[in-house]
């Protein structure tokens, strides 16, 4: 494991370089460890309208659908999940912009059941953005991923004015021992990226907290093996506040020394 200070410097050098947003927050987020690359948290498709929005100071909607994982199992309260500290993520960075995370997160839901709740749950909210967690509970039950449920719903939240960010399934033993496992992911990004939209690759980033930041799960799963504790829930969701605020163009009355920058 790296120490502390190596960690900084190492940052710290790789700020002086490049100037980028995603580097100045890691300089924070790596102060308790949560750290991935740009190539691994950022966006291939990122929420452009999003980010217009913020420049011109009007007011975001985001709604995270899912499964277990985004209602929040393994957090130790409703503030802990992964939506609400999102929330809290992109106030701090984005103060007095009126930011709402809707979390609609339901465990045990395959991708076919998030699709039949769309019209209630997702669209009747009109989001700016949805965060669409999908792909775990069906490598848990050994049904293949369905990658055409997957591209309709995408195409139908598309279609209703919305941007969307898919978020694959979680690096974890439970998941680990299924043999669908990878060939889960590479639909998911396969979908995400014949539609156009963004992919937060959960499972990459996972993998790199035990590949390279040398953790054991013990530190970022809860017990069961499967669900994120109160740590992980957080560094997911700065990564993603910053994934998806990377390149945005902030007012002057926002942009400052303690936010996010761009070169």
């Amino acid at each position: 494991m790296i120490s502390g200070a190596g960690v900084r410097r190492g940052i710290a050098f790789a700020l002086a370089l490049t100037g980028s947003i995603w580097f100045h927050a890691a300089a924070a987020a790596a102060q308790d460890g949560c750290t991935a690359p740009a190539e691994v948290a950022g966006l291939e498709n990122p929420p452009e309208r999003l980010r217009d929005r913020i420049a011109r100071k009007l007011p975001l909607k985001i709604v995270a659908i899912g499964s277990s994982s985004t209602a929040g199992s393994g957090a130790s309260s409703s503030d802990k999940t992964y939506p609400a500290r999102l929330e809290a993520e992109l106030k701090e960075r984005l103060p007095g912009l009126p930011i709402t995370v809707l979390n609609k997160g339901i465990g045990g839901e395959e991708a076919s059941q998030m699709v039949a709740r769309f019209d209630a749950d997702v669209l009747e909210e009109a989001p700016d953005l949805v965060l669409w967690q999908v792909g775990s509970n069906s490598v848990l039950r050994d049904h293949p991923t369905p990658g055409e449920i997957i591209q309709q719903g995408v195409e139908k939240l598309k279609a209703s004015g919305t941007e969307v960010i898919l978020v694959n399934p979680q690096y974890a033993p439970k998941i680990l021992a299924k043999p669908d496992a990878d060939r889960a992911i590479d639909v998911i990004t396969a979908t995400a990226r014949d539609a156009e939209v963004g992919l937060f690759d959960r499972w990459v980033i996972m993998r790199h907290w035990v590949d390279h930041e040398k953790m054991s799960f013990d530190q970022f799963l809860s017990p069961d093996g499967l669900h994120l504790n109160d740590w992980s829930y957080g560094c997911i969701a700065k990564l993603l506040a910053v994934a998806i605020l990377d390149d945005v163009k902030l007012p002057p009355e926002i942009a400052g020394p303690s936010n996010i920058m761009r070169r």
